[in-house]
């Protein structure tokens, strides 16, 4: 099942896909006869979930994009200090392969421009070339996952027409910044940059970036979590050339181009973003790759400067509604019915600050399940704030669900995801929203009994006459016991009895429900179980003549008849067979409400 987060990328796809601006990198023969119009998207969450769209599958040279990554390795083997004797890292507002070092420092400006770039080739060890080639290589499949390999095609085509990278070669040899052979640093720069990749390859990679350095696929890590934080800072202010100023302030994500058409974003902690499309503009990035990795930063609030707080996975816990149910007691039938088809219903709570990726990570979970939910519940108490993306991508697949069958309600206590319609009103397309938890679950329950159960059902109202509590007297008896019956009715909202009060007697619901409610050390009350027509309560108050420990209050306008403590009383003498049978009711009645309470409390997911 696609899940929101599949569609936002198809939009945005279909989007670029009209855009037919630029031309193929044309200094580089193999380059120029590649498809101009081949277009990927891929989105790696940092916790391995990859995102495709388009020709994610096809092979393209990585060229440019492989300098963060040769960089890194040069600070592993020869550390931050060796290396920044040799590269700066600042922004050289020029084309990446003009032919300049800084006119103060005499080195390249930033590892992210071709002069950079071959230094830190000529920086990584090895014992001959063949040793340095392979210890790239080595660590790029690190960070996509997989095993890569070099086109050949491409390398020669590159080693053959390559003369302005060989000028810049020979040129920090004579600054002394390059010290050894530089054809061998240039050669090794033109076979990093033929390594083959897919964009999915680039989007893994991206997502190592974005997971401190390891790969969320196979767990492998690439590089030392303080030189990740290096690599991506001289990527955000360098790393789209002299194009970088505009990146950072309309995308605000670490990146890096190449010619090949590829753009590689970061956003650190949370996603890895990889675009192939090889129709480049004249800084020499792809063109639907800066739009694409634009809207995206637009519509999923990507901007680094965005986030306020770090992002975590959002679910705290999920269950199903037969691991915890909710304290409204139900009949035989219909507890087996739960058991059932519990699994077919499922809570989950969420937590902390829901971003785009905390967003996305509830989202694939919920479309995990697929068409196997008949209900859902999203419990977004613990939720400290919601931003707009994450609204959206929530209420879509609230409505995605719905179309598959699958209702769904939120618990929202704070409004956080504003809605102010009463869940009560029919047809509200904004579906369920609860301000308690066990309300959702009771809902839920019942999503689940109108589907799978069809008889034995608690019944909406009773009769008096045929109240469980009177079972086994016969007609006259009935008769005669509710002559002194009261009958009173509750509004919504309304309490029946409040904590401490003494009893008035047995109460019977004859419609609606009451919920038994207790407080907390704090003061806050909580519900403890849900009585409906046809249950009972106040019988232990009753028979010990003991206080009530708890509120009841009318979950719905109810109706109640009354056995007044006097009345029962008087029928040891009066009516024994009567009390006789009413006990054995009781009895049987608060042993089914005990354990209907001991299920509720117990259940694994429960809390206050």
């Amino acid at each position: 099942m696609r899940n929101v987060v599949d569609g936002i990328i198809a939009e945005v796809f279909a989007l670029c896909a009209e855009n037919r601006a630029g031309a193929l990198a044309d200094y580089i023969p193999e380059l120029a006869a590649v498809e101009a119009d081949g277009f990927a998207l891929c989105i790696a969450t940092a916790d391995g979930y990859v995102y495709e769209s388009g020709d994610a599958r096809r092979e393209f040279t990585i060229q440019s994009i492989s300098k963060p990554l040769t960089y890194g390795l040069a600070l592993a083997d020869r550390g931050l200090a060796a290396v920044a004797e040799k590269i700066d890292v600042e922004p050289s507002g020029e084309p990446f392969n003009e032919i300049s070092l800084d006119p103060v420092t005499e080195r390249p400006r930033n590892p992210m421009i071709n002069a950079g770039a071959i230094t830190s080739a000529a920086l990584i060890k090895g014992r001959d070339q063949a040793e340095r080639y392979e210890r790239l290589r080595s660590c790029y499949s690190r960070y996509a996952g997989r095993a890569l390999s070099m086109n050949e095609a491409v390398y020669a085509s590159e080693a053959r027409t390559g003369h302005r990278n060989r000028a810049i070669g020979h040129m920090l040899r004579s600054f002394g910044i390059i010290t050894d052979d530089p054809e061998r640093a240039v050669d090794l720069y033109f076979r990093q940059c033929s390594i083959d990749i897919t964009c999915r390859d680039l989007a893994v990679m991206a997502a190592t970036l974005a997971n401190n350095g390891v790969n969320p696929l196979t767990h492998e890590r690439a590089l030392a979590p303080e030189l990740i934080e290096q690599v991506l800072s001289v990527m955000t202010t360098c790393g789209m050339y002299d194009a970088a100023g505009d990146w950072v302030a309309r995308v605000g994500l670490p990146a890096k181009s190449g010619v090949g058409g590829g753009v590689l974003a970061v956003l650190p902690g949370q996603i890895g973003i990889a675009v192939y499309s090889p129709r480049l503009d004249s800084h020499g990035n792809s063109v639907r790759g800066v739009q694409a990795c634009r809207e995206l930063s637009a519509r999923l609030e990507l901007h680094f400067l965005h986030v306020t707080r770090a992002a975590r996975a959002a679910i705290r816990s999920s269950y199903a509604i037969s691991d915890a149910p909710s304290r409204r007691r139900r009949t035989d039938t219909e507890r087996a019915t739960l058991r059932r088809y519990g699994q077919r219903a499922r809570i989950y709570e969420l937590h902390g600050d829901l971003l785009f990726a905390g967003a996305e990570s509830a989202v694939r979970a919920v479309t995990a399940q697929g068409d196997g939910l008949d209900a859902l519940i999203l419990d977004v108490r613990r939720v400290d704030d919601v931003s707009g993306v994450a609204r959206r991508m929530l209420e879509d697949m609230r409505s995605a669900l719905a179309t598959r069958g699958c209702e769904a309600a939120l618990v929202d206590p704070e409004g956080l995801f504003g809605h102010t319609t009463s869940s009560l009103v029919p047809g509200n397309s904004a579906g369920r929203v609860f301000v308690d938890l066990d309300a959702a679950e009771q809902w839920c329950e019942e999503v689940l009994l109108d589907r799978y159960c069809s008889v034995d059902r608690q019944p909406q109202r009773v009769d008096l006459a045929a109240h469980p509590m009177l079972a086994g007297l016969t007609p006259e008896q009935v008769e005669s016991l509710t002559d002194e019956i009261e009958q009173r009715t509750f509004a919504r909202g309304e309490f029946v009895v409040r904590r401490d009060s003494s009893s008035p007697g047995l109460f019977l619901i004859l419609q609606g429900q009451v919920s038994t409610l207790a407080a907390d050390g704090g003061g806050m009350s909580h519900r403890i179980t849900t009585l409906s027509a046809g249950m009972s309560f106040g019988e232990m108050q009753l028979l010990g003549g003991m206080p009530f420990g708890y509120d009841i209050r009318a979950d719905t306008p109810v109706r109640l008849a009354l056995v007044p403590r006097s009345r029962f009383t008087a029928l040891t003498t009066a009516a024994p067979a009567v009390k006789l049978r009413l006990l054995e009711n009781l009895a049987a009645g608060a042993y089914a409400q005990m354990g209907a309470v001991i299920e509720a409390l117990t259940g694994p997911a429960r809390n206050f």
